[in-house]
């Protein structure tokens, strides 16, 4: 598959790049950011850490504002950062312009209805062509972790959780733990998926886990200040999915933290730490 090579910067003694690609999947130009850790070379292939983020982000936010690269350079662990949707002018978007539907606002699921479902593909994309892409054109290994914000939380949940096999654990920041029964979710699952109640649980973390009979490292970390808590969040709900399933996870609830990137950005090295630990085994 083909890149064009956007931008380079180095830092930590690594390099931020970013590229553009035409994808099969999403059925337009997509673009991503990639931190390669001096490690990183064509004899010494690293794991990667795969990063979602949410309503409104691309693939600038997290490499901007998350402040993982000096820690990531000293653990030798690549990370990768794609857009949160499909981009371009023949890509729909919510007519009204609204922020939590179409363009910027993804979902990371496979849409399955018009005219979303001719784009939007963003679970396909991140599950399957981008890493392929990436182990293709980088030096990098299998080894993949799986990590997100908000909307970028709740997809890598739900992707991990759907496919244990595929990484080596999943962390969340302030992940959409239950979004059949918040208004972000139902607003985009009925977009998105029409009204199949069967469909949306496929992209529910909560729902998931209940059913879940592979446990992947899991580590949540939510602030108790965030305004979506309680009406968007719903911390609570994935706490009782597994608490009904055995399903091991750790939830940290970080008392007064916001939604922000300060709140990423002031623990984001233990989630790099939580996963290195099982990206190195």
């Amino acid at each position: 598959m083909t890149i064009e090579s956007l931008s380079i910067n180095k830092v930590s003694n690594g390099w931020h790049k970013q590229f553009s690609h035409q994808s099969q999947a999403l059925n337009c130009r997509m673009r991503f950011a990639i931190f390669l850790p001096p490690q990183a070379t064509s004899i010494h292939k690293v794991p990667v850490l795969y990063w979602l983020s949410g309503l409104t982000c691309t693939d600038e936010n997290f490499m901007q504002k998350g402040g993982a690269q000096k820690l990531a350079a000293e653990l030798g662990v690549a990370i990768v950062a794609p857009d949160t949707s499909p981009r371009g002018s023949k890509v729909p978007d919510d007519k009204l312009g609204s922020y939590d539907l179409g363009l910027g606002a993804g979902f990371y699921l496979n849409a399955t209805q018009t005219p979303w479902d001719s784009h939007y593909k963003m679970y396909d994309y991140i599950l399957t062509e981008l890493p392929a892409l990436i182990e293709e054109n980088f030096p990098v290994n299998s080894k993949r972790a799986l990590s997100g914000h908000s909307m970028g939380g709740h997809g890598a949940l739900t992707i991990a959780l759907k496919n244990p096999e595929k990484y080596q654990s999943v962390s969340a920041f302030s992940p959409i733990c239950n979004p059949m029964k918040c208004p972000w979710g139902q607003k985009a699952f009925s977009a998105y998926l029409g009204d199949e109640q069967r469909l949306w649980e496929e992209y529910d973390a909560s729902e998931l886990i209940k059913k879940s009979t592979t446990h992947l490292p899991t580590l949540v970390s939510q602030g108790t200040s965030d305004e979506f808590l309680e009406n968007q969040l719903k911390t609570h709900t994935i706490k009782e999915a597994a608490s009904i399933n055995d399903y091991p996870i750790t939830i940290n609830m970080e008392e007064g933290y916001d939604h922000s990137y300060y709140f990423i950005a002031s623990f984001i090295e233990q989630h790099l730490r939580f996963h290195f630990e099982h990206l190195a085994i």
